[in-house]
This record gives structure tokens, sequence and C-alpha cells, in this order.
């Protein structure tokens, strides 16, 4: 009896210990070039970015799950994922099916679909009513609020050459509802309040808000951003009954091939892997 009991406190201490919480570090980040699904992607610093494709819900993630910039990633948050834009940056998606509009954070990389241009929390997801098919989308930065990250955050560019000093900032819980997260605390107005430590930054939460707008017709194409030759763009085009249209990046000109368009998500998907397993690999779809 003595040895059950002895079993049984422990397996009480066991239980009772907390577990470890994660140590959020936010941070301007770019980032090295990465691969999923057999495409390389190559993040870069665009303050201006705007694009089309199809939107995913991310998968839960585990508790105290850090994004690519430091964060601890929330379902409940308005944030996302994108396969080569600066983090964080915030967004504006529009969901051309049904008209719906919200403004998210990017914190994280993804998603792993080389068909898909942008990830949304679950959140921002039902707010935006996307389930567990992609949605048609259109996603423009905002310029001003994204150039503030790498102004103030650690690893931001503009930090290390003025070493600027840190400033505390709120995080402000979403809508009325309750927030229970590691590390806050739940305020009687619906805020939350957390000190960073030293060095610590901690941002505030994008409001749960969605414009409603008009539903827009679009079709889907593939396209692909492999040729620096006008040339060998109209040849690959030729070949495929494609159209060639350029695209300028900075000060250089790249010349994309388009195919398409597609009527269906899985069309379009398959045209894609086509492109990707020929070589292709800049491809990727586009909405319009």
């Amino acid at each position: 009896m003595k040895k059950l009991a002895l079993v049984g406190c422990l397996a009480v201490l066991a239980c009772s210990r907390q577990q470890p919480v994660a140590q959020q570090d936010l941070h301007y980040t770019v980032g090295p070039a990465w691969q999923a699904a057999g495409k390389w992607f190559y993040p870069r610093e665009d303050f201006a970015w705007q694009g089309s494709g199809l939107a995913v819900r991310e998968p839960a993630q585990a508790e105290g799950h850090l994004t690519a910039d430091g964060e601890v990633w929330h379902a409940a948050s308005m944030t996302g994922s994108h396969q080569t834009l600066q983090l964080p940056a915030v967004v504006r998606v529009t969901n051309l099916d049904n008209g719906r509009q919200i403004v998210i954070r990017l914190n994280d990389r993804g998603p792993n679909d080389p068909g898909c241009v942008i990830g949304l929390s679950p959140r921002a997801a039902d707010l935006l009513g996307v389930g567990k098919e992609p949605a048609r989308v259109q996603v423009v930065e905002d310029e001003m609020a994204s150039r503030q990250f790498a102004e103030v955050l650690p690893g931001g560019p503009m930090l290390q050459i003025s070493a600027a000093p840190l400033e505390k900032v709120q995080q402000t819980a979403l809508g009325n509802a309750a927030v229970d997260r590691q590390g806050l605390t739940v305020l009687a107005d619906n805020t939350t309040q957390e000190t960073p430590a030293p060095g610590k930054v901690v941002l505030a939460d994008l409001p749960a808000t969605v414009m409603q707008g008009v539903p827009v017709s679009s079709m889907l194409w593939v396209e692909t951003m492999d040729f620096t030759s006008r040339l060998a763009a109209m040849r690959q085009a030729a070949a495929q009954g494609a159209s060639v249209r350029p695209v300028f990046l900075g000060h250089s000109t790249m010349w994309a091939v388009r195919y398409g368009p597609f009527t269906t998500i899985s069309e379009a998907d398959a045209a894609l892997k086509r492109a990707l397993a020929t070589g292709l690999t800049g491809s990727h779809i586009v909405v319009e």
C-alpha cells in the first residue's frame, strides 16, 4: 500500500508540474532560402508587394510553437504565413469569391504547398470564409506598416544602423473574446498587457474585423518567371500555347510565361506540378 501511495503521489506531482513556457523572441527577419514540395523559395525584402493566388488555412501548431519571427503562434490571432516576404509584414487579404477583406500580420514561413500564396491562422481563415479548400485571394502589402517593423524591431536594418532603443508595446486582445495566454494577464476591459523583459518587444494584435466587398469573378493561371531572355520565354510559350509578359523586379526585368486559363483549382494545381517537374522552379498560380 505504501508503495502504491508513493507512486500515486509521484504521478500527481508529475502532472502538476507546469510545462516550460515558450519565450517569445520577436525580431525582424528575411531568412535563408528554403524548400518545400520540391520547390525552392527565396525570401527577400519587398515593402510594396502585391499579388494574387490561393490562400489556405494553416494547420494547428503545437502549444508554444514559435513563428519564424519569434512570436508565439496562436490560433485566435490575426496572423498568417508567406513564402518569401520579410517578416513581420502587414497585408490586406481579399477573398475574391465572397468579397470579404481582412488585415493580418505575416509572421511565419509557409504555406508548404507551392500552389498557395499565403497561409491564414484559423481565426483569420474563419473571418475570410476559408474552409478546408483553398480560396482565391488578392494580397496587398501595407508598405508603411511593414517598413516600421524594419525600423524598430531587433534584427531590422534600420535598427542596426541607428542602434535605436526598444520601446515597450501594449498588446490588445481580439474582439470581446477572453484571452488566456502564457505570460499575459487578462484585464477587465478585455485587453491584455505584458511587461516585456529587457530587450524584448510585444506587438499589438491586429483587430479581428471584416470589410464586406463585392465578389469578383476570376480565372486561374500558372505563371513561371524563370526567363531572363524574352526570346527564350517566347520559345517556351510557343511550344505550350502560352503567353509572355514582362515582370519588373527592382531594376531588373524577368519574362514570365503564363499558361491557362483554368476553371478549377485542381486543374491549375496539376498544371503547376507539371511545370515544376520540367524544371520551371519559378512557377506559381495566379488568380485574375
